[in-house]
């Protein structure tokens, strides 16, 4: 069986992106028997001739969708001149991706000056970012990077696998510049912004529900709570 329809098929049943190894595996089964003796490294390097072929082919303008490399994998997705179109077919199916404005900063904070501590982000956003931390773990739009190696040890923050998916990503070189990417989070929160009340300190918080129960956790602690339980 010819490999290139085995790797379309593939790539498009994937709901995240695929790996090298993870193709290799589930295809080099069907490649000895064609060629038995053949060497893994002979294997892998066909697939990669074979995704470099497909990704070829649908760069072409008459494709709507491409392949591309992706939070170390491989997956389809819509060209940016179909972004409009789809995202409005996106809304009209599924609740949108909601942050607020506070949070939306604290990610670009993240995102550049990655690994990062909280009393960094609150320094260079001029207030407070320990609420905001916590709805971005929750997002799985960060993680934890370690600890830094000060008094107090704070813990650090970085970007999340989740992040690259999100806006499409290889890896982190890919990101554009600040003003690029501060458009790009415009684009795609702008119309899925959070409600947020100010507290006396103008820190802008989530509204909480009524039926919510108060808790005497700090956000400090809770934070803590909730990056430790986030795998890195």
């Amino acid at each position: 069986m010819s490999l290139r329809p085995q790797l379309e098929a593939i790539i498009y049943a994937a709901e995240t992106p695929i790996s090298i190894d993870q193709i290799y595996s589930l295809v080099k089964d069907g490649l000895l028997a064609e060629t038995p003796g053949v060497e893994p490294a002979e294997i892998k390097s066909r697939i990669r001739a074979t995704l470099e072929e497909l990704i070829a082919s649908y760069s072409s303008p008459e494709h709507g969708i491409e392949i591309r490399q992706v939070a170390g994998g491989y997956r389809m997705s819509t060209k940016p001149d179909q972004h409009d179109v789809v995202r409005a077919f996106a809304k009209s199916l599924k609740p949108p991706f909601r942050l607020s404005l506070p949070a939306l900063e604290t990610l670009a904070v993240i995102a550049y000056k990655q690994p990062v501590t909280v009393p960094e982000i609150s320094e260079i956003r001029g207030i407070d970012s320990g609420g905001v931390i916590a709805t971005l773990l929750d997002r799985k739009l960060i993680t934890t990077a370690g600890r830094k190696a000060v008094i107090g040890r704070p813990i650090l923050y970085k970007t999340s696998k989740e992040f690259l998916l999100r806006f499409g990503l290889k890896d982190i070189h890919e990101l554009p510049s600040m003003e690029e990417f501060e458009k790009l989070l415009a684009e795609s929160f702008q119309s899925d912004l959070l409600p947020s009340e100010r507290t006396n300190d103008d820190e802008v918080l989530p509204r909480r529900s009524v039926e919510e129960p108060h808790s005497d956790t700090t956000a400090e602690e809770e934070i803590e709570t909730r990056a430790t339980s986030t795998p890195e």
